[in-house]
């Protein structure tokens, strides 16, 4: 006897790792006693009386002496010891008048009558396809959909109730008898065996029943009353009478129900359960033709990619399946990326499982056969070793020596491996034209989206056609681009569906009648069409594969949810096997035969067997061979109805058992490679304390390849499994470090400034200062600094001057405590910065200026923990300073080196944090080329990492250059959609900016209200944030609007092109100083006022030393000439 088996069909699988711990066997089991129950742990007293109850059974030979009531032979054998979760149809039937009956008549004269009318409910119930699962005197209680379900078990429920009404009206009896029926549909637990020996019945537990009953009581004699629900499915097969919402014991709020008053007239069933109309329906020929036109251009070179979306079921991936069989004679390279829902936070999941598929790899591989294999695949495509190494590292492969060492940055191995996944691509379309399909991409991981995307713009001119499958709720990014089509499936023609049947019954007959009731009831799904036909060949005869047609109708509404049931159904019919899809189910949409074969613990032969019977039923796909076979669900709603089934308990105990083959000795290169696999089963096992530390080490190392987005997702899971857990010391201190590797990449997937960020800050702060009062202060001084940097680098992307300020001096102020050279140096940057975003240029600059005690190599280490380059900000914010303050060629050669040094690292982080400061400096230096370049990396590089704040900080900085060379029109359009964007992600700093740019082009255009609007908006946001670096450009900037309509306000100009010079001089801000002496001296020029023109600009220009070949002094330059001055020294 398998003791682990007999626990879970008892729903106690939570003691199995105990009774195996203890040896307890088939041969110990029996003998067990209460007492050694408790010695194993067994503390419920009910689990203790459940499972003594079970050993009292093996000691009476098992339960053959247990009677069932009445029940289809159906029934009897799909039914287990198991309780499951099913959408059931309860129906409770009620004699009408027994009370009065059992006054006038001898009880034996009573009873007869009772049995007969039990047994007239019984056999109706029993011709509908339901089961009768208790006698309650004179009232009886039945299921359909349980346990065998069939996809119209709501109406067979019904009619069997008005059917019911009609047999039990002919019973003999002193007077017509009559009966109540109420039937409701919902959500049960169902299938606990209850009592023992005759009093044994299958109980079900829900609001379900309780409806049922009320509905029945509410029943007029021979009426059949169903609920909201029930009535929902039957669409309109049946005459209803509504009645007012009314209150019942019981049942929560106003009910609605409906009186069955008799089947409709309606004609056809396809109509009843369509009584919006039918949906349109088309054929497959016309898109196919199109993958075909397709691939003949990309076989000549011209890349294509086809986007092909459709809701479950539909036909997608037959679609797909179809094109490659058209081209299986055509010399071609294919490749297939299989996405998975349980891996959308795992990197390269698909492409990983492409070339584990390609390589042969199997279970029993050595890392050095592996290794070999995969170096096999590579010479194909002449694959460098640098190349064949990334390849090996992102596959989890040791390097043995065979290939040259990596860079150790993560960022550049990851860019590095893009590119080689690149290379794999335009090697293979080299020697022949290439299919790849991505399949299922709404369930792929970011990074392999990054991926796919960087294949789709890179095929244009190779020999490649990609096809891209998913569901209607993925938006493709992708769409809009010439060499991309887009086509979405859908449900098929009546002709269609007849060449789909031919194709599934192959050599079988079948009849002409029960063709035709398929099409009609499968209402054109391509799936339903499919899994109902191999459920009629499965029937074996023509009278069963009638009945069968009829147990499994047209969708009711949703056609997940209906798919859903009509698989149920096959499912049932299963035996054992079914239990083996539910064990897959868990594991995922694919499983190796191995693991499947560590968790079960069957004989090989009874796995071997039930595998055997789920492929033939049509609900596995296998690779390879036993025991180094791979499975695969069909579909993933078959995944979904098989796991849908298990309780919470048993669901647990069964991740559990995955979570613990996953770490044996055969398994464990699985764990070591996905953390994250092995978290998610811990975690659906509700074994938090593992599940954290797993989710946190999955965090850490998507951190290290880039993968922020999937980092942000595994780090988020392991706080939330900590926050379930005892408080302790140790508790504590892992909650810290979670919440500080968090920081990292929530700021550049969510933006600095956003409201996440700073309450993830603030709560990390508060953790630690609690930690410090309980006398935990953590080992690492660093993570209070690194989370007071956080904080500090939200008050300036939401920009507050005093708060930036006061965060810098605080940092400040713990850096010195410490006396760690990197610290100080940082927090004088921060500083730094928020004094330069205040205007206060030179002294921030002095701040900056301590950039000079980094050192590279004795600080590295420490600098890439806090994963920011602190001599590139510094460098970055000296430049805008440097420019500010008028040393515009030093600024410029600060911000190329900050860039230059960006590109080395390889980080993305770090080169986005450069392109964009390093853009605007460019376009203060009116170099907008340059600046343009840069946009466009950012925007580039943004989409790829999935960056909103990024993106938009992209998109501003074009619209800037648009602005700036005289394209006012372009720039509107993004600067109204991208200014919401970055407010979006709590940003503020730079607005005054974008602002003033919007006023520019809105004046460039005559709209004049919007461009004020704008300037008093940007007025207003330097005031109270004290964002004041661009505040003299800003008002010079007014000026220049004043004078655009066609009659201008001089005396407006003045005004501000005044005020700017005002804060420029100020602010010591050289730059800004000249441009509004520029401005102003026009104005004068114009207005015939030459010699103050002069003397007001000539000063200015003849203070610069360098940049003269700069926008700016150029037309300072040209002004002073057009007044007669050819040396700005003479004044």
């Amino acid at each position: 006897m398998e003791v682990g088996g007999w626990l879970r069909k008892l729903g106690l699988e939570r003691y199995e790792a105990v009774f195996r711990e203890h040896e307890i066997d088939g041969a110990v089991l029996p003998s067990l006693t209460a007492e050694d129950l408790k010695d194993l742990g067994v503390h419920s007293v009910g689990h203790r009386r459940k499972l003594l109850d079970a050993i009292a059974v093996l000691h009476g030979g098992g339960r053959g002496s247990a009677q069932f009531p009445e029940s289809t032979a159906d029934s009897d054998e799909a039914a287990t010891d198991t309780a499951e979760r099913r959408h059931v149809t309860v129906m409770f039937s009620d004699l009408v008048g027994s009370t009065a009956l059992s006054v006038r008549m001898d009880p034996e004269d009573l009873r007869e009558i009772i049995s007969a009318y039990q047994t007239c409910v019984a056999e109706t119930v029993r011709r509908f396809g339901g089961y009768v699962a208790k006698y309650l005197g004179d009232g009886v209680l039945a299921y359909f959909g349980y346990p065998v379900a069939h996809e119209d078990d709501a109406e067979r429920a019904v009619r069997a109730g008005l059917a019911m009404i009609d047999a039990v009206a002919t019973l003999a009896a002193p007077e017509p008898l009559q009966v109540r029926v109420g039937a409701a549909t919902g959500l049960v637990v169902v299938g606990d065996l209850v009592g023992s020996g005759q009093a044994q019945e299958r109980g079900i537990v829900g609001e379900t029943p309780n409806l049922a009953a009320r509905l029945q009581g509410i029943a007029e004699p021979n009426t059949v009353v169903i609920s909201e629900a029930t009535r929902g499915l039957l669409g309109n097969l049946f005459e209803l009478r509504e009645f007012e919402p009314k209150g019942l014991k019981g049942i929560a709020g106003r009910v609605k129900a409906f009186a069955v008053l008799r089947a409709s007239s309606v004609e056809s069933r396809f109509e009843a359960m369509h009584p919006g109309g039918p949906t349109p329906l088309v054929g497959r020929d016309e898109e196919l033709e199109l993958l075909l036109r397709r691939w003949a251009k990309a076989k000549a070179g011209e890349g294509q990619v086809v986007l092909l979306s459709g809701e479950p079921g539909i036909g997608k991936s037959r679609l797909t399946a179809a094109l490659m069989e058209i081209l299986a004679s055509e010399p071609h390279t294919r490749l297939r990326n299989f996405c998975s829902p349980q891996h959308t936070d795992r990197a390269f999941y698909p492409i990983i499982g492409h070339f584990e598929r390609v390589a042969g790899f199997t279970r029993g591989d050595t890392l050095q056969t592996k290794l070999d294999k995969l170096d096999a695949i590579l010479a194909q495509t002449s694959t460098s070793k640098l190349d064949a190494a990334l390849l090996a590292e992102l596959l989890s492969l040791p390097n043995d020596g065979r290939y040259p060492a990596l860079d150790p940055a993560p960022e550049q191995r990851r860019q590095k491996t893009l590119e080689a996944l690149g290379g794999q691509i335009e090697a293979l379309a080299r020697s022949s034209p290439v299919l790849m399909i991505f399949e299922d991409a709404h369930w792929s991981d970011p990074t392999s989206l990054e991926v796919l995307g960087r294949v789709i713009d890179q095929i244009t001119t190779l020999r490649v056609l990609v096809i891209v499958t998913f569901r209607p709720e993925f938006a493709a990014p992708w769409v809009g681009q010439p060499h991309v089509t887009a086509m979405a499936l859908n449900r098929l023609a009546g002709r269609d569906v007849n060449s789909l049947i031919d194709r599934v019954v192959g050599n079988n007959r079948l009849p002409t009648n029960i063709r035709n009731d398929i099409v009609e009831r499968t209402d054109g799904i391509p799936l339903f069409v499919e899994e109902m036909t191999k459920a009629v060949l499965e029937a074996g005869s023509e009278v069963q594969a009638r009945q069968m047609v009829a147990a499994i109708p047209v969708p009711a509404l949703a056609v997940p949810a209906s798919l859903q049931a009509s698989l149920m159904a096959r499912l049932d019919r299963l035996g054992p096997a079914k239990e083996l899809a539910q064990v897959g189910a868990a594991i995922g949409r694919e499983f190796s035969h191995a693991l499947l074969a560590a968790v079960v613990h069957q004989p090989e032969a009874t796995l071997s067997s039930s595998l055997d019977r789920l492929i033939q039923a049509g609900l596995l796909f296998r690779r390879g061979t036993p025991p180094h076979a791979t499975y695969f669900f069909k579909h993933a709603l078959v995944q979904d109805a098989a796991y849908g089934t298990l309780l919470r308990e048993p669901k647990r105990a069964l991740h559990a058992r995955i979570a613990e083959a996953l770490q044996s000795p055969q398994l464990a290169d699985i764990a070591d490679a996905q953390p994250d696999l092995l978290a998610r089963h811990y975690t659906e096992a509700g074994l938090i304390d593992t599940a954290a530390a797993l989710w946190g080490k999955a965090g850490l190392r998507s951190i290290q390849h880039s993968a922020l987005v999937e980092a942000v997702e595994q780090l988020t899971r392991a706080l939330a499994q900590v926050a379930t857990l005892p408080a302790s010391p140790r508790l504590r201190r892992d909650e810290i470090k979670l919440r500080v590797a968090l920081l990292y990449p929530l700021q550049h997937v969510k933006g600095q400034g956003a409201p996440e960020v700073k309450a993830a800050a603030e709560r990390t702060i508060l953790l630690i200062e609690q930690a410090e009062a309980l006398g935990e202060a953590p080992e690492d001084p660093l993570l209070l600094f690194m989370a007071l940097s956080t904080l500090s680098g939200t008050y300036l992307t939401a920009f507050d001057g005093d708060r930036a300020c006061e965060s810098a001096a605080r940092l400040l102020a713990l850096a010195e405590k410490q006396k760690d050279t990197l610290p100080i140096v940082f927090a004088h940057c921060r500083f730094g910065v928020a004094l330069v975003e205040m205007g206060n240029f030179a002294q921030g600059l002095a701040h900056l200026r301590t950039i000079t005690l980094y050192d590279p190599l004795e600080h590295r280490e420490t600098a890439r923990r806090r994963s920011q380059d602190i001599r590139q900000a510094a460098l970055l914010y000296r430049s805008r300073a440097q420019w500010a303050l008028g040393y515009r060629e030093a600024a410029i050669l600060d911000a190329e080196r900050a860039l230059s040094h960006a590109r080395d690292t390889g980080h993305a982080s770090t080169l986005m944090l450069a392109l964009a400061p390093v853009c605007l400096t460019k376009l203060l230096n009116g170099d907008c080329v340059a600046a343009k370049n840069l946009s466009d990396e950012l925007i580039q590089l943004a989409e790829d990492k999935g960056s909103i704040f990024w993106k938009s900080a992209g998109m501003l900085r074009r619209a800037a250059v648009l602005v700036s060379t005289g394209k006012a029109s372009g720039a509107l359009g993004i600067f109204t959609t991208a200014i919401p964007a970055m407010r979006a992600t709590g940003t503020t700093i730079y607005l005054p900016v974008w602002l003033s740019h919007l006023a520019r082009a809105y004046g460039e255009l005559g709209q004049f209200g919007d461009a004020w609007r704008c300037i008093e908006e940007a007025k207003t946001l330097v005031e109270t944030t004290k964002e004041q670096w661009y505040e003299a450009e800003l008002h010079r900037i007014a000026g220049e609007i004043a004078l655009l309509p066609s009659e201008p306000d001089a005396a407006k100009a003045q005004t501000h092109f005044e005020r700017s010079l005002a804060i420029a001089r100020g602010q010591q801000a050289r730059s800004w100083e000249l441009r509004a002496a520029t401005s102003l001296a026009r104005l004068w020029r114009d207005q015939g006022k030459l010699d103050h023109a002069k003397q007001l600009l000539a000063p200015v220009l003849g203070w610069f030393t360098e940049g003269f070949d700069t926008f700016d002094l150029k037309r300072a330059t040209a002004v002073l000439t057009e007044l007669g001055c050819t040396d700005p020294n003479q004044f």
